[in-house]
Formats: C-alpha cells, structure tokens, sequence
C-alpha cells in the first residue's frame, strides 16, 4: 500500500472475495500490507477514493473497515483536508485496553491479572539476563536508584519493566507483559508505593538491572519474583478489596 503521493503509476485494484465479510476483509488486507511494507508511524494512508477505488467497494464498507482499525489503535484519522488515516505505533495500553474487555466479559479478577504478571516479569528478566542484548544493555544505566520528582518515579518504575520486558527478545511475551502492567495502572489512580517506600523501589531496580548485565539468569529472575511479590503485598495492602474485583474495560 503505498503511502499519498508516492509514484504515479495506477491504482491497483484489489476486489474482496465474495463471502467474507468485506469491511473485516479490507481491515485484514489493509493490516497486512502495513506490515508487509513496514510502514512507519506517521504513514498516512491513501486518501478514501484511492482506497474505494482500489477495492471496489462502497464507501461505507471502507470506514467500517477503518473503523475498526482505529477503535483498535493501529490507526488514528484525522479530520479535515489534509486528514485522513495514519498509522499508528503498536501501543502496550491498546493491546491491555482491548484485551481487558475480553476480561471482564469472561470475568477475569485482578487476582489473576496480577499472577499472571508475577509468572511472566521474572520469566523475562531471565531472558533479558541469558539474552544480553549489548544494544540494550546501555540504557539499564539509567536506572540508577536516583528518583526526584513523583513524576520521575513513576516514569523511573515503568520504564524499567518496559525496558527489561523488551530485552526478553520475544516480542509477544513482551506485549502481554506490558499491557498487563498497563491495565493495572490504569485501575490505580495514586502511585502503589507510599514516597517513603520509592527509593527501596528503585534500588530493587538497579539489583536486577546489575544482574542482567552480568549474565545471572538465576539472580535475576530470584530478583524479580522477589520484587513483584512485594508488589502483590502492597496491593493487598493499600488496595484490600482489589483482588476479588472483575477486571472491567477501560
């Protein structure tokens, strides 16, 4: 799918098969040139009649099918004469968003989001540890245990999962890891951990950080179990009637 304005060269025409349902078929075909071309976020797609043209369907079943795209988060569209659909990053908070409405229809609680969170963060700091991806191992430095303002410990705190979830090397291990993360933050509105107890946050950081960089699968994953089982023990604490709540969509 080329991008508005590359090449000049005509319009392809990409008829949906008969019987499937056309706006999932054009979400699905739309999708899959995005990543087959490896399109950028910030590409803007071609413009509605380019696109009706090319799959020779109505216009309806075109907004439908970016519709869907966008209630998604894989696209945004912009109103106006210059708007229009563009890509959007793959985002942790809309894959979490998404999925806690699969959630709470099945009536998942937070006591199992949170276990599934305490199985997987110590699984990937051990891939991060056997991994060491030396273009990533750099930005660990950062986390140094320093923390100023609530605003950086919370950007200190879920930088570092964030980061260490990437350095799994598995991109889906990583996704669910993070969206989990996000949609417990969403449900918190304060910060889980009293300022009192935010530096001893931050320094469990830096141990587990110092362990993937030395290689130590063992310590690290020791490490992390011992720091999420802490964060189970502070939502227990501050937030008692938490666990037996049904994860609602957000």
């Amino acid at each position: 799918m080329a991008a508005t304005g590359a090449g000049s060269a005509a319009t392809p025409q990409r008829p949906v098969r008969r019987g499937d349902k056309v706006s999932e078929a054009i979400a699905r075909d739309i999708v899959r040139r995005i990543g087959a071309e490896r399109l950028p976020p910030g590409t803007q797609l071609p413009p509605e009649a380019k696109m009706i043209e090319e799959y020779r369907v109505g216009r309806g079943s075109l907004r439908e099918a970016l519709r869907i795209l966008e209630v998604h988060g894989l696209i945004s569209i912009k109103p106006g004469p210059r708007g229009g659909p563009t890509v959007d990053r793959v985002h942790t908070r809309n894959f979490g968003r998404m999925a806690s409405l699969y959630f709470q229809m099945d009536g998942v609680t937070f006591r199992e989001l949170i276990e599934a969170r305490l199985i997987m963060e110590p699984v990937m700091a051990r891939r991060a540890a056997e991994l060491r991806d030396p273009r990533l191992l750099a930005e660990l430095d950062r986390f140094d245990g320093s923390t100023r303002s609530p605003e950086d410990y919370l950007q200190n705190a879920t930088g570092f999962h964030q980061l260490v979830a990437t350095m799994s090397g598995n991109r889906i291990m990583s996704l669910f890891g993070q969206s989990l993360a996000d949609v417990l933050r969403d449900r918190f509105s304060d910060a889980l951990f009293p300022k009192s107890r935010r530096r001893e946050v931050l320094l469990a950081h830096k141990g587990i950080a110092a362990a993937i960089t030395a290689g130590d699968a063992d310590l690290a994953e020791r490490l992390m179990r011992a720091h999420m089982e802490d964060y189970v023990a502070q939502v227990k604490r501050r937030h008692p009637g938490l666990l037996q709540e049904v994860v609602d969509w957000r």
